[in-house]
């Protein structure tokens, strides 16, 4: 006498599925609307491409948990529950699109650049600039990128007038020391520094 494999499966909650997805969606909106950055191997992937990336991890993950967790015989999430789940899933999505689109345009137009600057400081602590200029006025923004790679916000910012970019040209000075890193910005006579100046890379030893 044979006895027939018995098949197992794994099978997800609907309230589950939906908390996974509603969070993952979460996730990619607060990053979407966040100053952050990430530097991987060397190149920096501004925070609209962090954003991007998550929302599409999101949907595919929010895709796959359906799917696993809508067995035939299994009852669904409540009517309200499910109309509430769907509203806040689209409002979440149309956020972390608006804020994609958003940062994406304004590195577009502001011509935006980034630096990965060096020597990196004790313990892999890097220094990332961000350069924009718009008209007639030129901005940076200095990152502290730890071991993660990644930068929750900017450190310090700074204008210089005329659109001048500093850091591409090089009149800089970054000093590394046991307490962090010190980034001093010169502008020149034409274009001097109007605001800010200087920033502080601490990435929180």
């Amino acid at each position: 006498m044979t006895e027939t494999p018995t098949q197992h499966s794994v099978m997800l909650s609907p309230a589950v599925s939906t908390a996974a997805g509603i969070g993952s969606l979460a996730l990619a909106a607060v990053a979407s609307w966040s100053g952050l950055l990430l530097v991987v191997r060397g190149r920096v992937v501004p925070g609209w491409g962090v954003s991007a990336a998550l929302l599409v991890v999101a949907l595919v993950l929010r895709w796959a948990l359906t799917r696993v967790g809508r067995p035939a015989d299994a009852s669904s999430l409540p009517r309200k529950r499910a109309t509430s789940a769907r509203f806040a899933s689209g409002l979440l999505i149309v956020t972390a699109m608006l804020g994609t689109a958003w940062g994406a345009a304004d590195d577009l137009i502001s011509d935006a650049e980034y630096h990965v600057l060096r020597p990196a400081g004790p313990g892999g602590c890097t220094a990332v600039v961000r350069e924009t200029s718009f008209l007639v006025i030129g901005n940076g923004e200095a990152y502290a990128v730890g071991r993660t790679g990644l930068a929750l916000g900017e450190s310090a910012s700074w204008t210089v007038d005329d659109g001048y970019r500093p850091i591409e040209a090089g009149t800089y000075e970054l000093d590394w020391g046991r307490g962090g890193g010190f980034l001093r910005i010169s502008g020149t006579s034409t274009d001097p520094v109007v605001g800010g100046g200087s920033a502080d890379i601490d990435c929180g030893w």
